[in-house]
């Protein structure tokens, strides 16, 4: 009789995994080898409870090819159940109605979470995203073996950098390995931005204020850039910053400009931090902390009212403190939730993590352009630099033009 029981408690749970077992598609650009690793630990996590892992990878253009495939399913009337996004395109696809809330799962969120990156992350009040981990955006990481030979120490201001980047120079090493993409490129200018103050980089990136554009701040912004670029090398054109990182990592280059995703790439290549390679603030940076919160949002699906049981689990699944440590690692981040452990985390995590709550108390904490623009102005911030880069365009016109071109896309 016992047996009986048990075979039929157990056949009770298998119907009821099947009811709520789905397929989810997720739709992501985590493609490089560190994001990878960690976007697996959510797909083996959220199979754990029986739901099926469906993949769309959109490699490339830092999520804005996955962006436009997302709005061409979207207008088929074919959207995936899960979307990785950020910033204000949160909001407008939530007040567009396609989004679904996620109020059934994030009660504790706003204890969890630095009030910056939680409004990242709502709409009317509501949750409309989950958050994976943060991301610090300015960061620089530099070959540790190449600064030693060089005897020279961590620069802090850009006069310093370029010091240290001529000895590099003259021992026959690049510089500064740079990926020549808009991406990379908005990238390295937004560090030099920031350089400016946090309040000159609110006012002239996030807020898009034309003075600040095109001032003379903005100019000395475009005249480090122009001088940067003697310290690039000659085959930049249309790297992806991942083999931009290759280049730190293999003792080819000095220094990479990249958000703290990049860590991921040492990790995976066996790397040590302040063994192999240094992880620091950016030149003129310190009390500054650019963050992505990188997470997934969720589609409203025909025949369901409101988000289904998968991606309440999904998004339950982000939120819990074991797949925050673990993706977080992968990835090169830190965990978004307090209460995620930072143990095992390495000396570049521990600094970041430190620093997201020294900035979130004295309003350092702002959200990268990635994060804090629409794509419209992020996409006009990118024509004007990159073309700036590959042009002997003067300093001045260009930030005239970046006035011009953000007050155009707003």
């Amino acid at each position: 009789m016992k047996l009986i029981k048990g075979i039929s408690a157990a056949a009770a749970l298998l119907c009821s995994t099947a009811v709520f077992a789905e397929d989810i598609e997720v739709l992501h650009y985590y493609t490089s080898g560190g994001e990878s690793l960690a976007v697996n630990v959510l797909k083996e996590d959220l199979e754990a409870k029986g739901n099926k892992w469906i993949d769309s990878a959109i490699a490339g253009g830092g999520g804005a090819n996955a962006m436009t495939v997302l709005k061409t399913r979207v207008i088929s009337g074919d959207a995936p159940k899960a979307v990785q996004m950020r910033g204000p395109a949160i909001q407008d696809w939530a007040e567009q109605g396609a989004l679904v809330d996620l109020e059934a799962v994030s009660q504790n969120w706003d204890e969890e979470l630095p009030p910056a990156i939680a409004d990242a992350l709502k709409y009317d009040d509501k949750y409309y995203g989950v958050v994976n981990w943060v991301h610090r955006v300015n960061w620089m990481y530099i070959n540790k073996p190449l600064l030693d030979e060089v005897g020279a120490q961590v620069p802090t201001t850009w006069d310093e950098f370029f010091v240290v980047a001529d000895k590099l120079k003259a021992a026959g090493h690049i510089p500064i390995a740079h990926g020549g993409t808009p991406y990379h490129d908005a990238v390295y200018f937004e560090g030099i931005v920031q350089s400016q103050g946090v309040d000159f980089y609110r006012k002239a990136i996030l807020e898009g204020d034309p003075e600040a554009l095109n001032s003379p701040q903005m100019v000395e912004v475009f005249d480090i850039l122009r001088k940067s670029t003697e310290y690039f090398d000659g085959a930049t054109q249309g790297r992806p910053w991942n083999l931009a990182a290759a280049m730190v990592i293999e003792g080819k280059a000095g220094f990479l400009f990249m958000g703290d995703w990049a860590k991921g790439e040492f990790s995976a290549a066996g790397k040590v931090p302040d063994v192999d390679y240094i992880c620091a603030v950016r030149p003129g940076n310190e009390g500054i902390f650019t963050f992505i919160a990188d997470g997934f949002t969720f589609f409203g699906q025909r025949g369901s009212d409101g988000a289904t049981p998968g991606q309440l689990e999904m998004a339950s699944v982000i939120s819990s403190p074991d797949f925050q440590e673990r993706g977080a690692k992968f990835k090169g981040a830190i965990p978004a939730m307090k209460s995620a452990s930072l143990d095992g985390f390495d000396s570049c995590s521990q600094k970041a993590a430190a620093d997201l709550l020294a900035t979130s108390e004295s309003g350092g904490l702002v959200p990268s352009q990635n994060q804090g623009t629409t794509e419209a102005v992020l996409g006009a911030i990118r024509d004007v630099v990159t073309n700036f880069i590959n042009s002997n365009q003067d300093s001045a016109s260009a930030a005239a033009e970046l006035a011009n071109a953000v007050q155009a896309a707003k």
